[in-house]
């Protein structure tokens, strides 16, 4: 039994590109043994056929998710197909290579309980990610509150602030009044011993007018 590993040289497909890289290197890593077969050499018309007929996974990628044919790398054992990268990538994250490849006998305990771990943690992180915007979304929401309340205060301090300068106005005002009426009512009372004694005065001189007319009538 062969393992083979289909590539394409001359793919422009960049993410086919390192996938093919990255199968060849985790099997030269754990000594596997497999043979190459470029279905874009000439005269491997016949092998690419074989690929594409009997490749159940279309070995999609991000830039093409639903390609017509299915793409390299997809691996063969002799002439049985054991799975595209994906599938590959799986079976070497849960320790299932050699199974994958269909190099060992598949302990189906083992596998089972392999996929059932890559699944929780998979399971697991789906959930941290779900939670973390969650967080996210309510640390956004304690700040806008925070911001909302801090921006009131400061509306209500600027209130105050302004109401306690109309208060210091109206203060200033009422006194400025206040003052002027003090001076007004100290003017007037000014005003008053003045007439009063323009009063006595003008008396004065009515008398001394009426004694002097007196004094002359008895002088006659």
């Amino acid at each position: 039994m062969v393992l083979k590993v289909y590539v394409s040289g001359m793919s422009g497909n960049k993410e086919v590109k390192k996938r093919q890289q990255r199968v060849l290197m985790i099997l030269d890593s754990k000594n596997i043994q497999y043979d190459t077969v470029d279905i874009t050499e000439p005269g491997k018309e016949s092998e690419k056929e074989m690929m594409q007929n009997k490749s159940t996974s279309n070995g999609g990628t991000v830039s093409d998710p639903e390609p017509r044919h299915p793409l390299p790398p997809q691996l063969f054992n002799d002439e049985e197909y054991c799975g595209d990268y994906d599938a590959f990538d799986m079976a070497n994250e849960i320790d299932t290579l050699e199974v994958f490849l269909k190099l060992a006998p598949a302990d189906t305990t083992a596998v089972s309980s392999a996929q059932i771990e890559l699944k929780q943690e998979n399971g697991n992180a789906k959930e941290d990610g779900e939670k973390a915007p969650a967080e996210g979304e309510a640390s956004e929401a304690a700040a806008e509150e925070k911001a909302e309340n801090e921006a009131d205060e400061k509306t209500s301090e600027e209130k105050g602030e302004v109401d306690e300068a109309s208060k210091d106005k109206d203060k200033d005002d009422e006194g400025c009044e206040q003052k002027q009426i003090s001076q007004a009512t100290a003017e007037v009372t000014s005003a008053i011993p003045f007439q009063s004694h323009q009063v006595d005065a003008t008396k004065d001189a009515a008398t001394m007018q009426l004694l002097q007319s007196e004094r002359d009538a008895a002088a006659l």
